[in-house]
C-alpha cells in the first residue's frame, strides 16, 4: 500500500471549510476569551501605580468590577467553546468512521484476503480519532494561543522594548526546536497506528480462535506473541515521548532563563527609576500570557501531528480503487436469465503464478454445474469468478452474453446466493441470520425457508425457537445446524445464481437426506455451481467438471464420466469403497 501524506490544504478543504461556520464561531469565542483574559494583568499595573499609590477606593471598585466582568466573560466563552467544538469534533469522528467503513465494503475480496480483520477495525475506530483536534478545541486553541502571544508581545514592547528583545531570543530558539521535533514525530505516529492495528488484529484472532489455542495448550505461545506486539508499541511510544520531553524541557530551560533575565533587568530598571513597580508586575504577567500559549502550543502541535498521521492512513484506504468501479462497470443487467460462459479464462492471485489455465465451459440457465478435484486444484477460484468476487487475468466470464467484469456489481449480486462450507453467521438470533438477505421478508416467506432447510427440526427444541441467540459466528450451534441456517438464508434470498461450496459437508446422514431434498428444490430453475467432495451428492448435475492443476481434466455427466473410466471414475469408486 503506497504511503499517503495528507496536506494542510487538503485537510482545510475537506474537513475545516465544510464546518467553517462552527469554526468561525469558535474563533470569535476564543478571541473574546483571550482578550478578556488580558484584563487582569493590565489591571495589576493600575492597582499598584494608581489605586494603592493614591488610596483611590472608587478606582479600586471599578477595577474589581472590570476584572470580575472579564472573568465571567472568559468562563462563559470557555464553556461555549468546549461544548460546541467538542461536540462537532465527535460528530466528525462518527461521520469519518461511517465513511471509512462504507469505503471498506466497496473494496474487492482480494484486499480482505491480505488484511487482518482486527487491524481493519483499528483503522476504522482509532485512526480517525485524532481529527477531534482539527475541528475541536485543538486548532482553535492554537489560533487563540498565537493571538494571545502576539497581543502580549505588543503590550510587552509598549512597557519595555529592551526586556522584550531579551525575551524573544530564547522564544525563537524554542520555536525552531519545536518545528524540528514535530517533523520527527509525525512518522512515529504513523508507525504507531500501524503497530496498534497489527496488535489489535492479533488479539482479535486470538479471541476468535480461543478453542484452538486451548485445545493445543498454546496459551503461553499466544501470550508471547502478544507481548512482542505490545513491546513494539511501547518502544514507539517511548520515541514520541522522548521527542515531546525534549520540547517541554527546552521550553522550561529557555523560558526559565528568560524569566531569570527579566528579574535582573527589571530589578535594575526599577532601581534606576526607568520602570515602575506596577509596570514590572504587569510586564511579568504579560510575559506569562505570551509564554504559556507557546508552551501549550507544543502540546497542541503534538496532537495535530497525531491527527495528521491518522489521516494519512485513512487517506490510503479512501484512495483505493473500489471493486465496483463506475468507470469500468457500466453495463446494466435487465431480465436476468442466468446463462454463464467461461471463455478461455485464466487467473493468477500473484503475477506469473497462474492457478487457472484457459478454462472454457458453458453453464446454461437453470443448469447445475459440479466442480470436483483435489484440494488446491482451482475449484473455489472458478466459483469465485462466477460470483464476481474475482476478475479473470485473461479471457472472459459472461452472463447472458455480457462481460461480467463490466456489469454493475449491485445489479448482478442481488441475484446471487451463496452457501459456503464454513458459512458465516452473525451474532444475534437465528431469525435475524435467516432474514439477513431480505430483512423485509414476510413471516410466511421466512417460514417456507425454515421448513425448506429443516431448521425447525432443532429450533423446536429451543425455548425461544427462532429467537434463540446463537453467539459470535453461531458458536452455540453445531456445524450441521449452522449449515441449515445458511441454507435457509439462501432459500429466502431466492437467487437466480446459486453457489454451493460443500453445502452438506457438516451434516449427519439423516440431516443430509433432508437437505439434499431442500437443495434440489432450491436449485430448480437456478444456474447452480456446486463444489463437492462427496461425489454422491452431485450425481444429478447437468455437467461435472473435474479440475486438476487449474485445468478442466474431464467434463460430462455422471453416467458419461463413469463410462469413460477416467479420473472421475477413480475418485467415485474410491469414495464408494470407503
Amino acid at each position: 500500500m503506497s504511503k499517503q501524506k495528507v496536506s494542510i490544504g487538503h485537510v482545510f478543504k475537506t474537513i475545516i471549510w465544510p464546518r467553517k461556520n462552527i469554526v468561525f464561531f469558535g474563533l470569535v469565542l476564543i478571541i473574546i476569551s483571550r482578550l478578556s483574559g488580558l484584563i487582569l494583568p493590565g489591571a495589576s499595573k493600575y492597582l499598584m501605580d494608581e489605586v494603592i499609590a493614591n488610596n483611590d477606593i472608587e478606582m479600586l471598585k471599578n477595577l474589581l468590577f472590570a476584572v470580575g466582568g472579564a472573568l465571567i466573560i472568559q468562563s462563559i466563552t470557555s464553556f461555549l467553546l468546549t461544548r460546541i467544538l467538542s461536540v462537532e469534533a465527535q460528530h466528525l469522528i462518527a461521520q469519518l468512521r461511517a465513511k471509512v467503513q462504507r469505503k471498506l465494503l466497496t473494496l474487492p475480496i482480494s484486499f480482505f484476503d491480505n488484511q487482518k480483520s482486527g487491524a481493519l477495525v483499528s483503522r476504522v475506530m482509532s485512526d480517525v480519532e485524532g481529527v477531534r483536534n482539527l475541528v475541536g478545541t485543538g486548532l482553535v486553541q492554537l489560533f487563540g494561543g498565537i493571538l494571545t502571544s502576539v497581543i502580549s508581545l505588543f503590550l510587552l514592547i509598549s512597557i519595555s522594548p529592551m526586556m522584550t528583545l531579551y525575551v524573544l531570543a530564547p522564544v525563537a530558539i524554542f520555536g525552531v526546536i519545536s518545528l524540528k521535533a514535530f517533523g520527527y514525530i509525525r512518522p512515529i505516529f504513523r508507525e504507531r497506528s500501524k503497530i496498534n492495528a497489527e496488535v489489535t488484529g492479533r488479539l482479535t484472532e486470538t479471541l476468535n480462535g480461543v478453542r484452538v489455542i486451548k485445545g493445543f495448550n498454546a496459551e503461553e505461545q499466544e501470550n508471547k506473541t502478544f507481548e512482542k506486539g505490545v513491546e513494539r508499541l511501547y518502544e514507539n511510544v517511548k520515541k514520541s515521548l522522548t521527542s515531546t520531553a525534549i520540547v517541554t524541557s527546552s521550553a522550561t530551560l529557555l523560558l526559565g532563563l528568560a524569566s531569570a533575565g527579566i528579574m535582573g533587568i527589571g530589578g535594575y530598571m526599577i532601581m534606576n527609576d526607568d520602570l515602575t513597580f506596577g509596570e514590572f508586575l504587569s510586564f511579568t504577567l504579560y510575559l506569562g500570557f505570551m509564554i504559556a500559549p507557546i508552551v501549550q502550543m507544543s502540546n497542541i502541535g503534538s496532537q495535530l501531528t497525531e491527527a495528521f498521521a491518522g489521516l494519512d492512513r485513512t487517506e490510503e484506504l479512501m484512495n483505493m480503487s473500489p471493486e465496483d468501479d463506475e468507470a469500468i462497470r457500466t453495463e446494466a443487467l435487465n431480465n436476468l436469465k442466468g446463462d454463464i460462459v467461461f471463455d478461455n479464462v485464466s487467473f493468477a492471485y500473484e503475477e506469473e503464478k497462474e492457478v487457472l489455465h484457459n478454462i472454457s465451459f458453458n453453464a446454461p440457465s437453470g443448469s447445475v454445474t459440479a466442480l470436483i478435484g483435489t484440494s488446491g486444484s482451482g475449484k473455489s477460484t472458478i466459483a469465485g469468478l462466477a460470483a464476481s468476487f474475482l476478475n479473470p487475468t485473461s479471457g472472459k466470464v459472461s452472463i447472458d452474453g455480457i462481460d461480467l467484469s463490466k456489469i454493475k456489481l449491485e445489479q448482478y449480486r442481488k441475484h446471487l446466493g451463496v452457501v459456503l462450507q464454513d458459512d458465516f453467521l452473525f451474532e444475534g438470533t437465528i431469525r435475524e441470520n435467516i432474514l439477513f438477505p431480505r430483512p423485509d421478508a414476510t413471516e410466511s416467506e421466512l417460514e417456507n425457508a425454515v421448513k425448506g432447510a429443516h431448521v425447525h427440526e432443532f429450533t423446536d427444541r429451543f425455548e425461544k425457537g427462532l429467537d434463540t441467540v446463537i453467539g459470535e459466528r453461531g458458536v452455540k450451534l453445531s456445524g450441521g445446524q449452522r449449515q441449515r441456517v445458511a441454507i435457509a438464508r439462501a432459500i429466502l434470498a431466492n437467487p437466480k445464481i446459486l453457489l454451493l461450496d460443500e453445502a452438506t459437508s457438516n451434516l449427519d446422514t439423516e440431516s443430509e437426506t433432508y437437505i439434499q431434498d431442500s437443495l434440489k428444490e432450491l436449485m430448480k430453475g437456478r444456474t447452480t455451481f456446486v463444489i463437492a467432495h462427496r461425489l454422491s451428492t452431485i450425481r444429478q448435475a447437468n455437467q461435472i467438471l473435474v479440475i486438476e492443476k487449474g485445468e478442466i481434466f474431464e467434463q460430462g455427466t455422471h453416467d458419461a464420466l463413469i463410462a469413460k473410466e477416467g479420473r472421475y471414475y477413480e475418485l467415485f469408486t474410491y469414495q464408494a469403497r470407503i
